[in-house]
């Protein structure tokens, strides 16, 4: 993850060196060498998740005695990149330790921690988090799902959409409505235990999109669920909504750094195309405009690094605010579709081939302009900052 002089980012340390490599000999090994089965069945291995746990991939910024890694968001991001950049794009870490470890470590309770966070870490539950509804996507406030008080639960009824890692959770963040009369104030956050699908809850299909098909994303279906009122988030009910919108900033950043990292690979990719590939007697990269091309999209990605760069080092001391990660979000996204889609065309007819990275890497990207809040949203936000 270097800076545009070859140096290493500012928040880099040696030990994210070291875990660089693991990381990366972990997705290259393990997991890439079934991706075409992976990209047939339309989920991951469970025992993908079991293996990044035994080396200690997940949970890295999860206190130690709670089974983590003990380190922070620093470390997340270097998971992420290398993820990104090694073109693996089943497992869904961005959601189950890049964000779900988070929402327990900042709100759970010390029972909750213990209870859930081991087996997070240890690749023994998988983790999602439910926010988006058929009826509705970003207008987080006008969401349906509802949960009425029953005793000593909750029973949860509604629909929940677009789910990452719905097909194998065991463990999901649930988004609901605890007082309908109310807005942002009506909102909660439940954590529902939902392996072997327990009665009341329905896993749909999963979703069959135009880019990341080994990833299992899912509807959701709650008919009466019975939840314990001690999964309730943050203890007390009405908090959900500003428990979201403070996480919210580090879902964006998750974002961000998949999306340098996707740029990223996208450039080294195609020089290495453009100095082997000839036409016309010469070869890719001995034509000018392949170079202008190139030189526009790296230095396109080298600025996108100083920033993501910025944003981490902001969010490591804890004054990320929320218009800097919606530009983050915004800004970078755009960036990754439109790096890759001009990477993609110096491959020619080839470029449209999924034999060829490069042709995956231009449909899994174009939802990243979608989720996490979409880009329009995004501006909007910083709108209302200036």
């Amino acid at each position: 993850m270097p800076t545009p002089d070859g140096s290493p980012s500012p928040w880099r340390e040696p030990e994210h060196d070291d875990l660089a490599d693991l990381a990366r000999t972990f997705f290259t090994k393990d997991v890439l060498p079934h991706t075409e089965r992976l990209l047939a069945q339309g989920h991951p291995d469970r025992e993908h998740y079991r293996r990044a746990g035994e080396l200690g991939l997940l949970g890295l910024s999860v206190p130690e005695e709670y089974g983590g890694g003990g380190g922070g968001f620093t470390h997340e991001a270097v998971l992420l990149h290398e993820q990104a950049y090694t073109g693996e794009s089943s497992l869904g870490l961005a959601v189950h330790s890049g964000i779900v470890t988070g929402y327990l470590v900042a709100y759970g309770s010390e029972e909750q921690k213990r209870r859930w966070l081991p087996g997070l870490c240890s690749g023994e539950l998988v983790g999602a988090i439910a926010m988006t509804e058929p009826d509705g996507g970003s207008d987080l406030q006008a969401m349906r799902t509802r949960a009425v008080r029953d005793g000593d639960d909750y029973l949860v009824t509604g629909a929940k959409t677009f789910i990452t890692n719905g097909g194998l959770a065991d463990l999901i963040i649930v988004a609901v409505k605890t007082d309908p009369e109310q807005r942002a104030a009506g909102v909660s956050l439940l954590v529902c235990e939902v392996g072997g699908d327990p009665d009341g809850f329905r896993r749909g299909r999963l979703l069959s999109k135009i880019g990341l098909h080994a990833n299992d994303t899912a509807e959701l279906f709650f008919d009466e669920f019975r939840v314990p009122a001690a999964n309730l988030l943050g203890g007390a009910e009405g908090l959900g909504f500003i428990q979201l919108m403070q996480q919210l900033p580090q879902e964006r950043l998750v974002i961000g750094v998949g999306a340098v990292a996707a740029m990223e690979r996208a450039v080294a990719l195609t020089v290495a195309y453009a100095k082997e590939r000839s036409a016309f007697g010469k070869t890719l990269m001995g034509h000018q405009n392949t170079r202008m091309v190139l030189a526009e999209c790296a230095t396109r990605t080298r600025v996108s690094r100083v920033f993501l760069d910025d944003c981490i080092v902001r969010h490591t001391r804890g004054d990320l605010d929320v218009a800097t990660a919606a530009m983050a979000k915004s800004w970078l996204t755009d960036g990754q579709c439109e790096v890759i889609d001009r990477c993609l065309q110096l491959f020619g007819g080839y470029g449209y081939t999924t034999e060829y990275p490069i042709a995956r890497m231009y449909a899994d990207a174009r939802v990243q302009k979608i989720y996490g809040g979409t880009n329009e949203i995004m501006k909007e936000l910083i709108a209302r900052a200036l």
